[in-house]
């Protein structure tokens, strides 16, 4: 299949849009968390949508993504309500509480999975590509959502970007001018989970927490400023997305989710590697310029000491 056939098949044009809005709208988002130190909360989100998949499915007894995306975004607006009480009214820390809620969700999912299977009437076929993912499943239909969502997702960020911005970076002084944090901090987790759940199809949910986080990561190296990151972030999201549809679909038995998680990586490392300021290289070479100029001035010095 030349480059003119892919581009020009109907299939690999709907999947090609979905995969590279998910990266869009999940590096933006995932920027937010990355700078909140919030990066595990993408990762237990993800796996707490499995049993709200799999609650939908046993409700209404049909495949439907319509349905699986409600009963995941109630799941996983569940999942954090329960992170920020443990976290407020224990003496956990909230790195244990996501971990806590992210085993406990993700088992109670793999054991309401395991009966949908052995069940009379159930068919786990469709469930299971919510654990890993599969991109070539969407349709039409699918995209057309992912499309609204992510447009939805990226416009609030940009509306609510000074706001995200402060909470970020200082939430005391945020408190101290009465912005309303506690109910900020909370629609930041939904837009969170919102990502995760429109992503789960395409990446499944073992791998969306490193969709939502690599870009963010990435984008890091190569700036200091806010809007600029979550503007690479993005970028860096899409094209992951783009790299892993395109190797997907030009070879055999190899899934898109993972491939563009692996696209994502390759761009993290990239970016450890050549960023201007903060990579590897370039710490390299201001060592080596900082050397020499030490030896410059030490040699210097000598000769002076001599010349006396």
């Amino acid at each position: 299949m030349n480059w003119l056939e892919i581009f020009q098949d109907p299939n690999t044009q709907w999947i090609l849009l979905g995969t590279m809005l998910l990266g869009l709208s999940s590096g933006v988002i995932g920027s937010f968390a990355y700078l909140r130190k919030q990066s595990l909360m993408g990762d237990a989100l993800a796996h707490a949508a499995l049993p709200g998949v799999c609650i939908a499915y046993m409700l209404t007894g049909t495949k439907s993504i319509f349905f699986f995306l409600i009963g995941a975004i109630v799941a996983g607006i569940v999942a954090t309500f329960m992170i920020g009480y443990i976290t407020r009214n224990s003496r956990i820390k909230q790195d244990s509480a996501l971990g806590l809620i992210l085993t406990v969700f993700f088992g109670f999912g793999i054991v309401l999975l395991t009966q949908i299977q052995h069940s009379d009437s159930g068919n786990q076929s469709g469930l299971d590509k919510f654990l890993f993912g599969q991109a070539a499943s969407m349709v039409q239909s699918d995209v057309y959502t992912m499309t609204m969502i992510s447009i939805i997702l990226v416009t609030l960020s940009i509306l609510f970007f000074k706001e995200f911005k402060l909470l970020s970076f200082d939430p005391g002084f945020a408190k101290g001018i009465g912005m309303p944090t506690l109910i900020l901090d909370q629609f930041i987790m939904l837009l969170i989970v919102t990502a995760v759940v429109v992503g789960i199809q395409a990446v499944g949910v073992v791998l969306m927490a490193a969709l939502l986080i690599t870009p963010a990561v990435a984008a890091r190296y190569w700036t200091e400023k806010l809007h600029i990151m979550v503007i690479m972030s993005g970028i860096f999201g899409a094209l992951s997305g783009f790299t892993g549809t395109i190797i997907s679909t030009t070879t055999n038995n190899l899934p898109t989710g993972p491939l563009a998680v692996l696209s994502a990586t390759v761009i993290f490392l990239f970016s450890v590697v050549f960023a201007p300021r903060r990579g590897v290289i370039a710490k390299i070479l201001l060592q080596l310029s900082a050397r020499r100029n030490y030896n410059k001035q030490f040699t210097s010095q000598k000769v002076k000491e001599k010349s006396l």
